[in-house]
């Protein structure tokens, strides 16, 4: 079968893991990149042997191109993804769907109206710890959940990010930067959710860039920079998050489910491999994985699209679930701000947990 012709769009920190990672696909081609620093992408294209660095409507007018991909910094994800969208192509974008609601709904809306797909990062949830992860929930390892527990708090990004400015501007913080992780695979192990509730805040107003090369350089910031929050699950479970980017250190567990049978130990969703530890009761225990895609493998959401695309069926890392995911996102901060819980207008399907016993570059048995 021929590949799916892929562009890039956005060739910044984040495009070579998925320019590296593309061409392990075989159902994937990436035949063109762009970026509003032409040069840049001609440097990507050189580095990475892509046939065509050229502008972005360039790449929107070529008809070969199926699939958009859109690595755009947030605040750009609406207006890219929905002239991918009027230029007839699929689009897959990175994390998060947009840093709205009405942004997203009109994504979709757009994509529903040209009968598109539209897919979106993370695609972590891919790898083998969290199916594994999954296979012992469905299983019933720990019977049934009752309770989660996900925690990610770290200094921010401006002591390594060479531009760190948007993660503070509007659309950054650490819930639209890292809580697309955690909430996709928590959305995929337990379901959609329901309600939100919690508390934000923004603790300090100016952070100093101590990366090259902008070292010295004062921020502004515009996002909310902590959050403690509350999620409440269709099937009955209660998870506490806390997302941070104003905490120097910390030893709480990545992601944890709590079962009537025990507890599963899920690792690093911003990863595709790490350890699974279960406890039902004595101490606790490694478990084998029963998945591969343990090594980095950025834009296997991509090419799940792509090989959905051709057999007409859903693709995983779908529109509807970065959406659900944006909603409770934006829920966070309004739940905060209203001082009182915020009940979700969205849902979706869990993903359809992969096979298992994949070869390496293939997504269906």
């Amino acid at each position: 079968m021929k590949p799916t012709q892929i562009g890039i769009i956005g060739c910044g920190n984040i495009s070579g893991a998925y320019f590296q990672a593309g061409q392990t696909f075989r159902n994937l081609e990436i035949v063109a990149c762009a970026d509003l620093d032409l040069a840049r992408a001609k440097a990507k294209a050189e580095e990475f042997k892509i046939p065509k660095a050229c502008t972005v409507k360039e790449l929107l007018a070529d008809r070969d191109i199926e699939i958009v991909v859109n690595l755009t910094i947030p605040k750009a994800h609406s207006a890219v993804a929905l002239a991918a969208l009027a230029a007839g192509k699929h689009v897959y974008g990175e994390k998060p769907l947009a840093v709205t609601r009405q942004e997203g709904h009109k994504i979709l809306a757009a994509a529903k109206a040209q009968k598109l797909r539209v897919g979106s990062a993370p695609d972590t949830f891919f790898g083998g710890s969290i199916q594994t992860c999954r296979k012992l929930l469905d299983d019933g390892w720990i019977g049934k959940p009752v309770a989660a527990s996900a925690f990610m708090l770290c200094p921010g990004h401006e002591s390594w990010h060479p531009a760190p400015e948007f993660y503070y501007d509007i659309g950054g913080g650490p819930m639209l930067d890292m809580g697309p992780y955690y909430l996709t695979a928590l959305i995929n192990l337990l379901g959609p959710i329901t309600r939100v509730s919690g508390s934000a805040r923004t603790t300090r107003t100016e952070r100093m860039i101590t990366s090259q090369p902008q070292h010295g350089k004062l921020m502004h910031v515009k996002a909310l920079t902590h959050y403690a929050t509350t999620l409440d699950f269709a099937q009955g479970a209660i998870a506490t998050m806390i997302m941070s980017f104003d905490c120097h250190a910390a030893q709480l567990p990545r992601i944890e489910i709590y079962g009537t049978e025990g507890t599963l130990s899920v690792p690093d969703p911003n990863t595709f491999g790490g350890p699974v530890r279960i406890n039902r009761g004595k101490e606790w225990l490694d478990v084998p994985l029963t998945h591969g895609y343990t090594d980095n493998s950025r834009s296997i959401g991509v090419a799940d699209m792509a090989n959905a695309i051709r057999a007409g069926r859903p693709h995983r890392a779908s529109g509807e679930l970065a959406l659900h995911v944006l909603d409770a996102m934006e829920a966070a901060a309004d739940a905060s701000r209203k001082g009182k819980a915020v009940m979700l207008t969205t849902t979706c399907q869990r993903p359809a947990a992969l096979p298992m016993g994949l070869l390496p570059g293939t997504l269906d048995q």
